[in-house]
C-alpha cells in the first residue's frame, strides 16, 4: 500500500546550486579558464572540464598531476561552503516544499567537493536554509546510477510514483526519473542547454524551466504549495465554453 506522502527529489549543482560559477571561480584561482556558460553547457564529459578547444590546452598543462587535482578539489570545497549561493527562488521553492503537509523533501547529489554533504550543509546554512529540514541528503559516486537510488528512496517513503517528482538539469536526472515512474522538471540553466535537452536527450519542452524561479512557481504549483493560486476556487469548473470552442476549432 501506497502512503499518502508526495515525494520531491532534488539535484544540487546545476539545478539548485550554482555550480558553474563554484567551477569557473575555482579554475580562475588555478590559472584556468573554463570559458561561459553556454560554451560549457554545450562540451561533454571531460571537456566540460577542462575547457574548449581554446582553453584546454593550457587546462590540460596545470591539471596534469595528482597534487595538482587534490589542490584544485580542495579550492572547490572552499568556494561551495563559504561563497557560493542557491539559485534566485530556490531558498523559497525549499522552504515550502520542507513545510508541506506530507511531502518528503530532499537532495541527491554527485558533488565533488571533500565530504560533499558537509559541504552542501554549509552552502545550506550560510543560505538561510535549514539542512535539517530535508528527509534526505545523499551523495551518488559518479559511477552509480541514479536510477535505482531514485526508486530505494521512493520505495522507502512508499510513495506512489504519481505522486514523486525529481528536479535535474542533465540526461541522467531525466532517465532516472522516467525510469522509475517520476514526474521529471528538467532545468536548462545548469549543465545542460535547452537545445539539447530538448533535441538529442528528448526531454518534452513542457518539462523545461529556463529560469529558477520558473523551476520554483511550477513545483509549488504541482505540489499545490502556490500561496498566491485559490486552489479550492477552481474546483468543480470546467474549461470555459469559449476557450473549449477555440481548442476545438485548432484540432
Amino acid at each position: 500500500m501506497y502512503s499518502n506522502d508526495r515525494l520531491l527529489i532534488l539535484d544540487a549543482d546545476g539545478t539548485t546550486v550554482d555550480a558553474f560559477r563554484a567551477i569557473a571561480a575555482a579554475f580562475a584561482h588555478h590559472g584556468m579558464d573554463i570559458g561561459d556558460l553556454e560554451r560549457f553547457q554545450k562540451r561533454r564529459h571531460l571537456f566540460k572540464y577542462l575547457g574548449g578547444l581554446k582553453e584546454f590546452p593550457g587546462n590540460l598543462r596545470r591539471q596534469i598531476g595528482r597534487r595538482k587535482r587534490a589542490l584544485l578539489i580542495g579550492t572547490l570545497t572552499e568556494i561551495y561552503r563559504h561563497q557560493i549561493g542557491l539559485y534566485d527562488g530556490i531558498r523559497e521553492l525549499i522552504e515550502r516544499a520542507t513545510e508541506g503537509p506530507r511531502v518528503r523533501v530532499g537532495i541527491v547529489t554527485r558533488n565533488i567537493t571533500r565530504e560533499p554533504i558537509e559541504t552542501l550543509r554549509q552552502l545550506f546554512a550560510r543560505n538561510g536554509v535549514d539542512h535539517d529540514a530535508f528527509d534526505f541528503l545523499e551523495h551518488l559516486p559518479l559511477d552509480r546510477a541514479k536510477t535505482e537510488h531514485f526508486r530505494v528512496i521512493r520505495e522507502a517513503y512508499s510513495v506512489n510514483p504519481a505522486r514523486a517528482y525529481a528536479c535535474g538539469d542533465e540526461r541522467q536526472d531525466f532517465e532516472a526519473a522516467t525510469q522509475t515512474g517520476m514526474h521529471p522538471f528538467m532545468v536548462s540553466y545548469g549543465f545542460e542547454d535547452y537545445d539539447r535537452l530538448t533535441g538529442p536527450i528528448g526531454v518534452p519542452p513542457e518539462l523545461v524551466s529556463r529560469d529558477p524561479r520558473e523551476l520554483r512557481d511550477r513545483v509549488l504549483h504541482a505540489l499545490e504549495l502556490d500561496r498566491r493560486r485559490p486552489y479550492s476556487s477552481a474546483i468543480g469548473t470546467s474549461l470555459p465554453a469559449a476557450r473549449r470552442a477555440a481548442v476545438f476549432a485548432s484540432m
